[in-house]
């Protein structure tokens, strides 16, 4: 797991943004956002065609659960770019973001946790509230988001606890 905080590193400092879509952008992908899906249905896919990236988003996702499916995109182009080219559809496919059953998936989030929140503003929302949902609402995010982070962090070190699970269903309620 030390592989993806360290390619979050060097995209952080080759890119200079936390931001999904500055991300999806420095990394010349083309983004779009579709109307066709329920809301709880498909979150967002990405796809490489005549070495073209594509990602397209949920548009009836709220704006924040849309920056949540970009950024997840973006890991799997990031992270993943030889799976996806190896798969015959060319393509991932994502209905449910903050899954943890499998490893791509998994490490999709991992990124997308490391990506969007720092260490350091992790810890002082810790430290400033009074519980871990307190925390992620400090740091504008979903709990589950904030699991994966806690997680990546513990990993690395840090003395931080993680009070719940990683959630395999969040975002496909």
């Amino acid at each position: 797991m030390n592989f993806i905080y360290n390619e979050v590193g060097r995209v952080i400092k080759k890119f200079g943004t936390r931001d999904p879509y500055e991300l999806l952008d420095a990394i010349g992908a083309i983004t779009k956002f579709s109307y066709e899906y329920p809301r709880d249905g498909l979150k967002g896919y990405c796809t490489i065609l005549n070495r073209s990236q594509y990602v397209v988003i949920n548009g009836k996702l709220d704006e924040f659960d849309r920056k949540v499916a970009a950024g997840h995109e973006a890991a799997h182009l990031i992270i993943h770019r030889p799976q996806i080219m190896s798969s015959p559809v060319r393509t991932m496919r994502d209905f449910n973001l903050y899954d943890s059953s499998g490893r791509v998936e998994r490490e999709a989030n991992f990124f997308l946790a490391d990506f969007i929140i720092s260490d350091k503003d992790t810890l002082e929302a810790i430290k400033a509230s009074h519980d871990f949902f307190s925390a992620a609402r400090e740091l504008y995010i979903p709990a589950p988001l904030l699991a994966f982070k806690l997680y990546s962090m513990m990993r690395r070190g840090h003395d931080v606890h993680n009070p719940i699970d990683l959630d395999s269903k969040f975002l496909g309620r």
